[in-house]
């Protein structure tokens, strides 16, 4: 077998991952948006969303197994959980540690999101942003695929579509959550009853009639 195989799972497994991500991100943000149409959104559409997130967590944990378990860049627990326990390229690493934390983070309070306030929940959610950038920016300097022109091609691509759905969910106007205020009808004037008193009245008018 070969001796690297363990670094080339954890490469491959890193740029999946970080493939899923992007595609969660972008999914999420144009279901947000009127990018899918001004219908109600199918509940295959929010499900989809949800297992691009579940599937880039296993892919991002099995990013960091591989490297537990390859021999080319010794890497232990503490240098892939702690930021900046490497001695191997240790802010790039940091970066990453750091969006799988947020990643994580997101994932977790997404299972139990009708547990949590709304507010809390997309403040948290919100920080899919940032893991995407950090994930992104570990990408660029921590992996040693970065002169490959299909990394970069991919990387492109991945930048253009998740600038143009953001650009289109900053610039879409935001809903009006505030409640509609509450209308009561007018009272009756002088001398007028209202409808449901006037028929019952006009029923005993004609009960009593000869």
């Amino acid at each position: 077998m070969n001796p690297h195989v363990w670094w080339y799972a954890a490469r491959a497994c890193g740029l999946v991952g970080w493939a899923l991500l992007t595609a969660a991100v972008v999914w999420g943000i144009a279901l947000s948006t009127r990018l899918l149409g001004r219908r109600p959104t199918p509940a295959w559409l929010l499900d989809l969303h949800r297992f691009l997130g579940g599937l880039a967590v296993i892919f991002v944990g099995l990013h960091i197994g591989a490297l537990v378990a390859d021999s080319y860049v010794h890497f232990g627990l503490r240098e892939l959980l702690v930021p900046f326990a490497s001695s191997w390229r240790p802010v790039p690493v940091a970066l990453g540690i750091v969006a799988f934390y947020l990643l994580v983070a997101v994932e977790t309070t997404s299972l139990v999101r009708r547990k949590l306030p709304a507010k809390w929940w997309r403040r948290v959610h919100m920080t899919s942003f940032p893991v995407w950038v950090l994930s992104s920016a570990h990408l660029l300097l921590a992996g040693t695929d970065v002169r490959s022109p299909e990394l970069i091609g991919s990387f492109v691509v991945g930048l253009t579509v998740m600038s143009f759905v953001t650009a289109v969910r900053v610039l879409s106007p935001k809903p009006d959550h505030r409640a509609a205020p509450v209308t009561r009808p007018a009272p009756p004037r002088d001398g007028e009853l209202p409808a449901a008193l006037r028929l019952r009245a006009d029923r005993s008018r004609a009960g009593r009639a000869p």
